[in-house]
C-alpha cells in the first residue's frame, strides 16, 4: 500500500510529512512533481527531507519515493527521478524502462492549485480506478463537482472521494520546509459511494444507543467481504487519515463535513478578496466600515444560500417533509461574521489570493466567491456582492510594489 501526495505547497508538504511520520515503512509515500525540473530544484535545496518548522522547533523526515509527471509517452505514467542528473541534463533525459510506473495509485492526495487540479487529476486517470482513492484537501468548494463532471464521469467506475475541511495555519518558508503557524482540524468525510455501500451505517444502528454510535473502518470493508479488494485503499486511507493526529485529524460524516467546509469557504470568500483588492495582511480588514459592510453582505448572502441549499436536498430526499430545522446554527449569517473576525484576528499573514495578485497568478475566486454565485444561479437567489467582489478581483492583476505590507 502507498499513498501519493500531488501539490507540494504548504498543505501538501505539511500532510506528506505528517503521513510519512506517522506511517510504517512498509508504506510508501510518493512526491508527485510535474516537473523534472521541479524535481531537480527541490532535490538540490532540501534533498527529498521534508520539514515542518512549529514554534522555532524544526523537526525533519525523509523516506520519500519521488516522481515526475513528464518525459515519457505512456498516458499517466509517472517517472522516478533520478538524483545524478545535473540541470543541464534534465531537459534531454530520456528514462529507463524500469523507472516509468503505469501502475494503479492506490489513493492520491491532492493539494494542488484548484485550477490546475483537473488537469492533473487528468493526467493521472489511467492509473485511477474505482478502487483508487482521491482526497481532496484544498480550500473552497466546487471542485469535487467540477471533477466528476470533467474527468470522473461514469459513477460506477470513479474513484472514491474523500473530502476534508483543514483549518491547520501553514506556510512555506522553502522548498520542502512548512511553517505550522497554528494548530487547527483536519475534518474529512467520505463522499457517498454511487455504488450504495454505506461508509455511516455504524451511526444508524439500532442495536447501540446513539452515544455509542461510532464511525467504523468495517463499515467500508472488512476481511472476508466479497468486495475487499475493491474498498481495501479506501478503508487503509481513512486509517491513515486517523493517524496524523498532530494535525486534529477527525473523521466525521460527510454531511457535517460540508458544513464545515461551508463554514471555511465564507472565511476565505471574505478575507481572500478583501485583502487582495486592498493589499493589506489578513489581521488589517475590518478596521474600517466599508469592508466590515462587505463582511455582513457577503455572509447574509451565503446563508440564505446555504438555507435554500440544505431545504432542497431534503425536499429530494422526502418530498412529503417540510424542509425546515435542517439550518445548523453555526451557518447564520451571525455565526459566520463572528468566525471570520476571529480567522482574520488569527492571522497576520499574506493571503493566498494577495500573494497571487503580487505575482501575477491568477486567483482562485472561482471557487470561492464564484462558486457562491454559481449556486446562487442554481437556486434562483441573487449574489450582488459576491458577483462584484469576483468582477474586482479578476480586473485586479497587481498592487504597488512599494506597498507596505
Amino acid at each position: 500500500m502507498g499513498f501519493y501526495v500531488l501539490g507540494l505547497g504548504a498543505t501538501g508538504t505539511l500532510i506528506a510529512y505528517h503521513l510519512r511520520a506517522a506511517l510504517p515503512p512498509s508504506q510508501s509515500v510518493t512526491l508527485i512533481h510535474k516537473s523534472f525540473k521541479n524535481a531537480w530544484v527541490a532535490h538540490q535545496r532540501c534533498k527529498d527531507v521534508l520539514s515542518v518548522e512549529t514554534g522555532g522547533v524544526i523537526q525533519k523526515c525523509g523516506g520519500f519515493q519521488i516522481e515526475v509527471l513528464e518525459k515519457h509517452d505512456r498516458p499517466g505514467a509517472g517517472v522516478t527521478f533520478n538524483p545524478n542528473l545535473t540541470r543541464d541534463q534534465t531537459p534531454n533525459y530520456v528514462p529507463p524502462a524500469d523507472d516509468v510506473h503505469t501502475d494503479p495509485i492506490t489513493a492520491v492526495f491532492v493539494a494542488a492549485r484548484m485550477l490546475k487540479t483537473t488537469n492533473l487529476l487528468s493526467q493521472l486517470l489511467p492509473r485511477l480506478n474505482l478502487s483508487s482513492t482521491v482526497v481532496l484537501l484544498q480550500n473552497g468548494m466546487g471542485i469535487f463537482e467540477e471533477l466528476v463532471q470533467q474527468v470522473f464521469r461514469n459513477p460506477e467506475t470513479r474513484p472514491n472521494f474523500i473530502l476534508a475541511s483543514n483549518t491547520n495555519g501553514a506556510w512555506l518558508k522553502g522548498t520542502g520546509h512548512v511553517v505550522c503557524a497554528e494548530h487547527g482540524t483536519l475534518e474529512f468525510g467520505i463522499v457517498s459511494d454511487p455504488r450504495k455501500r454505506d461508509f455511516e451505517a455504524s451511526l444508524i444502528a439500532e442495536t447501540k444507543p446513539k452515544y455509542e454510535r461510532h464511525l467504523s473502518l468495517d463499515d467500508i470493508t472488512r476481511p472476508g467481504d466479497p468486495l475487499y479488494n475493491q474498498y481495501r485503499g479506501l478503508r487503509e486511507t481513512v486509517a491513515a487519515l486517523n493517524s496524523l493526529h498532530a494535525l486534529g485529524a477527525k473523521w466525521s460524516p460527510i454531511a457535517d463535513v460540508q458544513n464545515a467546509m461551508r463554514r471555511k469557504l465564507v472565511v476565505d470568500a471574505v478575507i481572500e478578496p478583501l485583502t487582495a483588492l486592498m493589499g493589506c495582511r489578513n489581521g488589517a480588514l475590518f478596521r474600517d466600515r466599508g469592508s466590515a459592510n462587505i463582511l455582513e453582505n457577503i455572509c447574509k448572502e451565503a446563508s440564505e444560500l446555504f438555507r435554500r441549499q440544505l431545504e432542497k436536498e431534503t425536499e429530494a430526499w422526502d418530498p412529503s417533509q417540510i424542509p425546515v430545522g435542517r439550518m445548523p446554527p453555526e451557518l447564520e449569517a451571525e455565526h459566520l461574521s463572528e468566525e471570520v473576525r476571529q480567522a482574520a484576528r488569527r492571522r497576520g499573514n499574506i493571503s493566498t489570493m494577495l500573494f497571487d495578485i503580487i505575482h501575477s497568478r491568477p486567483p482562485e475566486i472561482q471557487y470561492l466567491n464564484g462558486y457562491l454565485v454559481d449556486l446562487g444561479k442554481q437556486l434562483g437567489i441573487p449574489t450582488p456582492v459576491n458577483s462584484t467582489l469576483c468582477d474586482m478581483v479578476y480586473m485586479r492583476r497587481s498592487v504597488p510594489e512599494n506597498r507596505r505590507l
